[in-house]
Protein backbone atom coordinates (compact mmCIF):
# COMPACT_ATOMS: atom_id res chain seq x y z
CA UNK A 1 0.00 0.00 0.00
CA UNK A 2 1.06 3.60 -0.51
CA UNK A 3 0.64 4.47 3.07
CA UNK A 4 3.31 1.95 4.15
CA UNK A 5 6.23 3.23 1.65
CA UNK A 6 5.60 6.76 3.64
CA UNK A 7 5.65 5.21 7.37
CA UNK A 8 9.32 4.81 7.63
CA UNK A 9 10.28 7.98 5.37
CA UNK A 10 8.31 10.39 8.24
CA UNK A 11 10.19 9.34 11.41
CA UNK A 12 13.40 9.82 9.30
CA UNK A 13 12.38 13.28 7.92
CA UNK A 14 11.27 14.58 11.62
CA UNK A 15 14.65 12.97 12.91
CA UNK A 16 16.13 15.63 10.74
CA UNK A 17 13.67 18.08 11.32
CA UNK A 18 14.49 17.93 15.00
CA UNK A 19 18.23 17.94 14.54
CA UNK A 20 18.20 20.79 12.61
CA UNK A 21 15.97 22.59 15.48
CA UNK A 22 18.76 22.03 17.66
CA UNK A 23 21.48 23.21 15.53
CA UNK A 24 21.87 26.89 16.27
CA UNK A 25 24.25 27.57 13.42
CA UNK A 26 21.70 25.55 10.98
CA UNK A 27 18.92 27.97 12.71
CA UNK A 28 20.92 31.28 12.38
CA UNK A 29 20.96 30.36 8.87
CA UNK A 30 17.62 29.50 8.47
CA UNK A 31 15.89 32.98 9.77
CA UNK A 32 18.32 35.21 8.31
CA UNK A 33 16.76 35.57 4.93
CA UNK A 34 13.29 35.81 7.43
CA UNK A 35 15.21 38.97 9.18
CA UNK A 36 15.82 40.37 5.78
CA UNK A 37 12.25 40.15 4.38
CA UNK A 38 10.91 41.21 7.62
CA UNK A 39 13.39 44.43 7.81
CA UNK A 40 11.73 45.03 4.25
CA UNK A 41 8.05 44.75 4.96
CA UNK A 42 8.64 46.92 7.95
CA UNK A 43 10.64 49.85 5.93
CA UNK A 44 7.69 49.01 3.65
CA UNK A 45 4.68 49.77 5.86
CA UNK A 46 6.84 52.91 7.60
CA UNK A 47 7.27 54.42 3.86
CA UNK A 48 3.69 53.51 3.41
CA UNK A 49 2.11 55.00 6.48
CA UNK A 50 4.68 58.19 6.62
CA UNK A 51 3.43 59.28 3.18
CA UNK A 52 -0.02 58.65 4.53
CA UNK A 53 0.01 60.80 7.09
CA UNK A 54 2.07 63.38 4.78
CA UNK A 55 -0.89 63.64 3.16
CA UNK A 56 -3.33 63.46 5.55
CA UNK A 57 -1.25 66.60 7.71
CA UNK A 58 -1.36 68.28 3.83
CA UNK A 59 -5.00 68.28 3.73
CA UNK A 60 -4.99 66.27 0.35
CA UNK A 61 -6.28 62.65 1.83
CA UNK A 62 -8.79 61.26 4.37
CA UNK A 63 -7.60 59.13 7.24
CA UNK A 64 -10.03 56.13 5.89
CA UNK A 65 -7.46 54.29 3.94
CA UNK A 66 -6.17 51.33 5.51
CA UNK A 67 -2.60 51.21 6.39
CA UNK A 68 -0.17 47.85 7.70
CA UNK A 69 -0.09 48.15 11.26
CA UNK A 70 3.90 49.64 11.85
CA UNK A 71 3.60 48.10 15.39
CA UNK A 72 2.88 44.50 14.48
CA UNK A 73 6.33 44.60 11.49
CA UNK A 74 8.33 45.88 14.22
CA UNK A 75 7.36 43.33 16.52
CA UNK A 76 7.62 41.01 13.82
CA UNK A 77 11.17 42.25 13.18
CA UNK A 78 12.52 42.16 16.75
CA UNK A 79 11.04 38.82 17.71
CA UNK A 80 13.59 37.33 14.58
CA UNK A 81 16.08 39.49 16.30
CA UNK A 82 15.59 37.83 19.65
CA UNK A 83 15.36 34.40 17.87
CA UNK A 84 18.34 34.93 16.01
CA UNK A 85 20.28 36.48 19.33
CA UNK A 86 19.59 33.43 21.18
CA UNK A 87 20.65 31.01 18.64
CA UNK A 88 24.10 33.10 18.38
CA UNK A 89 24.16 33.05 22.29
CA UNK A 90 23.99 29.41 22.05
CA UNK A 91 25.85 28.84 19.49
CA UNK A 92 28.39 30.66 21.60
CA UNK A 93 27.76 28.77 24.84
CA UNK A 94 28.55 25.38 22.66
CA UNK A 95 31.89 26.25 21.40
CA UNK A 96 32.90 27.44 24.36
CA UNK A 97 31.45 23.84 26.22
CA UNK A 98 33.36 22.17 23.23
CA UNK A 99 36.86 24.04 23.82
CA UNK A 100 36.68 22.94 27.72
CA UNK A 101 36.00 19.52 27.23
CA UNK A 102 38.86 19.55 25.21
CA UNK A 103 41.25 20.88 27.74
CA UNK A 104 39.61 18.72 30.54
CA UNK A 105 39.58 15.32 28.24
CA UNK A 106 42.43 15.60 25.76
CA UNK A 107 42.08 11.83 24.47
CA UNK A 108 40.88 9.04 24.78
CA UNK A 109 42.64 6.06 26.02
CA UNK A 110 41.29 3.27 23.72
CA UNK A 111 40.18 0.24 24.95
CA UNK A 112 41.29 -3.59 23.75
CA UNK A 113 39.11 -6.42 24.55
CA UNK A 114 41.44 -8.61 26.37
CA UNK A 115 42.96 -11.27 24.08
CA UNK A 116 43.12 -8.72 21.49
CA UNK A 117 46.62 -6.88 21.77
CA UNK A 118 47.59 -7.50 18.24
CA UNK A 119 48.94 -5.09 15.36
CA UNK A 120 45.42 -4.57 14.29
CA UNK A 121 43.86 -3.18 18.25
CA UNK A 122 44.67 0.46 18.71
CA UNK A 123 46.92 0.42 21.46
CA UNK A 124 49.07 2.76 22.81
CA UNK A 125 52.97 2.63 23.64
CA UNK A 126 53.53 2.47 27.38
CA UNK A 127 55.51 6.12 26.92
CA UNK A 128 52.25 7.43 25.40
CA UNK A 129 49.64 6.17 27.98
CA UNK A 130 51.77 7.84 31.17
CA UNK A 131 51.28 10.73 30.24
CA UNK A 132 47.96 10.81 28.70
CA UNK A 133 46.45 8.96 31.97
CA UNK A 134 48.68 11.85 34.11
CA UNK A 135 46.69 14.71 31.83
CA UNK A 136 43.38 12.78 32.27
CA UNK A 137 43.98 12.73 36.32
CA UNK A 138 45.03 16.30 36.70
CA UNK A 139 41.58 17.48 34.85
CA UNK A 140 39.66 15.54 37.06
CA UNK A 141 41.25 16.93 39.86
CA UNK A 142 40.48 20.34 38.33
CA UNK A 143 36.82 19.65 37.60
CA UNK A 144 36.71 18.29 41.17
CA UNK A 145 38.23 21.51 42.66
CA UNK A 146 36.08 23.73 40.69
CA UNK A 147 33.20 21.75 42.00
CA UNK A 148 34.25 22.15 45.82
CA UNK A 149 34.69 25.82 45.29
Amino acid sequence: PPGAAQGPALPAQAAAAQAQDFDPVQRFRLLLPQLKESLQTLMKVAAQNLVQNSSIDNGQKSADGALQRFDKSLEEFYALCDQLELCLRLAHECLSQSFDSAKHAPALVPAAPKGEGGPGGETLPYTQYLPLIKAQIAGAKDIHNALLE
